[in-house]
């Protein structure tokens, strides 16, 4: 174009560029070869020198690489005349006066660069130093260039000493922030310079400024602008595009709960952007089902989760109502957009394409939607793969999407798809996590023989789901059960996985029968043959409701809390300590406390009791008050004890750190009328006997329909223990409480094993009959031999 200027001669895409890196300290860390060659310093003296005595630019940047004076999202550009020394690979120039054009970029990380500087001679694009005025360094977005990919390959080759780390963060910055380009007012622009559709923006404004009223007014004359302003206007669109990028990439990503990141993304679009938007999703990743594999298709299911619109109110809710599941028909631009991953943009919707998309879509008319409004649709992608789209929408009034447009709302999109995986990986790996925990905790009976449960489990706020606490109930012979609470030290997935296996291993030794103290013994051992790194609290009860006591085990675990149902306090029981499992080589001591019915224990681990920098009796003293608190239901108590508790600790700690496993249960006890026991000798005519007994006692309880069952079973039994005891009395009990259980017990420590039998056997058909009418049935040593037993459904 002719301005009355001197033309310069033809500009180079591509000049030498000098390359430093200064860090926290202000003193340069790294030199480039370009570096060398225009400021003439060698590397060796470079290195290690203060920025501000040796690299020219820095006196334009005073403190620039402080945190202070340069924002971290913001990089920055110049231009300064320096002094140059002599030597070096460019010896034939003279040392004097050094027109520079430099770049700033703002370095963020773990590492101790602070500033990046690109610096280039002004005289490589031509014209006198006198008219570097002309010359105008700025930044632009690295998804407007073709060859974006081509700096992101070809810069950590001009930074071969910065080790593939520290290359690779400054690469993903510069390339964030903008890489450098050149602006040559009015005569020329630089051939990298993209074009950014000047001719619709210079009508975009002339329509504002008639609406305005400046140059002649509303509704006056077209307003003529100098094709010379172009490349001022240019600039001013470009500026507003990456302030409003800028602008949504602030806003959206605040959180990483994903339906909060959609609606973040959707609402940054309008009014700014566009006058609708309507995001979408595969049903898949709201699921939770991990990341999709392949190509979306017609059968692709996806959820409308958000819709942002400045209409009417209503408008849009009955046509696209949020929530919906779609699959979008073949031929319409929603499915153009999410097969290529590619924008569609449709700068008018007419009356024939608004047609042909509302026909494509049973039972809905999009046609008073679509028509005449402006339509771009961007999908989200995250490693190539479309995750979602956004249908974007302006009103007729206003004017429609360009392609500039189209770039702008591409790299919304794309900003928008990262922050959106970001989002769904971390709802994923919450919800795996959340799975695996639940999997290892137990699902506990609110009821067994003469005791009610109730649990909670809270995982700590800080550390996600996945933790060691665990909890259990376990059924032991004689209507007996055993309450377990542990505490694997560490948190995570090790954590949770130790958990996993002391919570088995302590499952196989209960129904062994083992005393609590010998219990945690084989548990400690076990920990050792596992490894050095096992290492766990544990506390074990044993409950016996028809002697009405408990006996207690620690491994080193927060002691019991019983509350007693005549005086209504809590006490702290006090029970041997020992040292956690996995220490070794230190006994465990055993507590008998005799309860009463009503009475309720409640066992926890630390993390309900201890705020660091508290004394864990402070913790203790308010656990004994919380669960002498009167409640309607073991749910109301176990809530009551979490709210004083866990609320608390976090008021007084800042924030709950640990997890939380709270076992309550109350000890009801078996009545003396519904348990009895009968003590035979091992003599064949005994069996006959233990019917009779069996079919009285069924008859004084009222549950006669169950004798033919109870007295066919129990004759099995008692056979088998009559011939195996060894002399020893045979123990026949039965027991009323929400089963009719029945135990034989006998002196022989051999376990009976179930086995078929063939026709012409005598023997091995027992505990066949047992397996197959009895509603349950097992068998266990005990300290004197063996017990079998089976339960029968009782009468409704």
């Amino acid at each position: 174009m002719d301005s009355g200027v001197p033309r310069q001669r033809a500009v180079s895409g591509r000049i030498p560029l000098a390359v430093v890196v200064v860090g926290d300290d202000g003193r340069i860390s790294y030199w480039s070869a370009g570096a060398r060659r225009l400021f003439g310093h060698d590397r060796e003296e470079a290195v290690g020198a203060a920025a501000d005595d040796l690299l020219p630019v820095a006196g334009a940047l005073p403190g620039a690489y402080d945190d202070d004076v340069l924002a971290p999202d913001h990089p920055t550009a110049g231009r300064a005349l320096c002094a140059r020394t002599g030597g070096g690979p460019d010896a034939d120039r003279e040392p004097g006066s050094l027109d520079v054009l430099w770049w700033a970029y703002p370095l963020v990380g773990p590492g101790s660069e602070r500033l990046l500087v690109l610096a280039a001679d002004a005289a490589r694009v031509g014209g006198a130093r006198d008219a570097y005025e002309r010359l105008v360094p700025g930044f632009a977005l690295h998804t407007e260039f073709p060859d974006a990919a081509g700096l992101a390959e070809r810069l950590p080759d001009i930074l071969p000493r910065m080790g593939p780390a520290t290359a690779g963060r400054i690469v993903s910055q510069v390339l964030e922030l903008g890489y450098p380009v050149l602006e040559i007012s009015r005569q020329e622009r630089v051939a990298v310079t993209p074009d950014w559709g000047v001719p619709r923006y210079v009508e975009r404004r002339r329509r504002l400024e008639a609406a305005s009223g400046a140059h002649g007014g509303p509704g006056g004359p077209p307003v003529a602008t100098d094709p010379a302003d172009a490349p001022d206007l240019e600039h001013a669109a470009v500026r507003e595009r990456l302030e409003f990028l800028n602008e949504v990439s602030g806003r959206i990503g605040s959180s990483l709960d994903l339906s909060g990141t959609i609606r973040e993304v959707t609402s940054a679009a309008v009014p700014r952007f566009a006058d609708f938007a309507g995001t979408h999703l595969r049903a898949q990743i709201l699921a939770g089902e991990g990341f999709p594999e392949g190509p979306p298709d017609v059968t692709t299911v996806w959820h409308r989760v958000w819709v942002e619109h400045n209409d009417e109110p209503g408008r849009w809710d009955d046509t696209v109502p949020v929530g919906e599941a779609i699959a979008f028909p073949e031929r319409t631009p929603f499915f153009q957009c999410m097969v290529t991953g590619e924008p569609v943009l449709i700068p008018r919707v007419g009356d024939e394409l608004a047609d042909r998309v509302s026909a494509q879509f049973e039972k809905r008319d999009l046609r008073p939607l679509i028509r005449g409004r402006s339509l771009l649709i961007v999908p989200l992608k995250a490693r190539r793969v479309v995750l979602g789209f956004m249908v974007l929408l302006r009103r007729p009034e206003r004017e429609p999407f360009t392609d500039m447009d189209r770039a702008t709302g591409a790299e919304l999109a794309a900003r928008a798809g990262l922050v959106l995986d970001n989002a769904r990986m971390y709802t994923y790996q919450e919800n795996v996590a959340e799975t695996l925990q639940d999997s290892m905790l137990p699902q506990v009976a609110p009821r067994t023989a003469g005791c009610d449960v109730a649990t909670r489990y809270l995982p700590g706020t800080a550390l996600g789901r996945v933790g060691g606490d665990w909890f259990d109930t376990i059924k032991l012979p004689g209507s007996r059960t055993a309450l377990v609470v542990g505490d694997v030290m560490g948190h995570g997935l090790n954590s949770a996985a130790m958990m996993g296996q002391l919570r088995t291993a302590v499952q196989t030794m209960a129904v062994l029968d083992l005393s609590p103290a010998h219990l945690l013994r084989g548990l400690d051992d076990l920990a050792h043959r596992l490894g050095e790194h096992y290492l766990a609290t544990c506390l074990y009860a044993v409950y016996d409701p028809v002697a009405g006591e408990v006996l207690i085990s620690s491994a080193g675990h927060v002691p019991p809390v019983l509350v007693r149902a005549d005086s209504g306090r809590g006490e702290l029981i006090d029970v041997p300590s020992g040292a956690p499992i996995g220490v070794g080589g230190v006994p465990f001591g055993t507590v008998r406390v005799a309860v009463s019915p009503g009475d309720r224990l409640v066992l926890c681990t630390d993390g309900l009791v201890e705020v660091r920098g508290e004394d864990i009796g402070t913790g203790l003293a308010a656990l004994c008050e919380s669960a002498a608190h009167p409640a309607a239901s073991m749910d109301e108590a176990c809530d009551t004890i979490i709210r004083a508790l866990a609320v608390s600790t976090s008021e007084r700690g800042g924030g709950r750190k640990d997890d939380i496993a709270l076992l309550l249960a109350r000890l009801n006890g078996i009545p003396e009328d519904d348990a009895v026991t009968w003590r035979l000798e091992p003599e064949a005519p005994q069996v006959r006997r233990a019917r009779r007994l069996v079919d009285g006692q069924l008859d004084r309880w009222g549950l006669g329909e169950l004798a033919d069952t109870t007295r066919l079973l129990v004759s099995e039994l008692v056979t088998n223990a009559v011939r195996h005891a060894g002399g020893r009395l045979v123990e026949l009990r039965l027991v009323r409480a929400d089963t009719l259980l029945c135990e034989v017990s006998d002196g022989d420590h051999t376990l009976p094993v179930l086995r078929g039998a063939d026709e012409e056997d005598e023997t091995g058909r027992g505990l066949w009959l047992v397996s197959r009418m009895a509603k349950a049935w097992g068998t266990s040593r005990n300290g004197t031999g063996k017990v079998v037993w089976f339960e029968q459904q009782l009468p409704r």
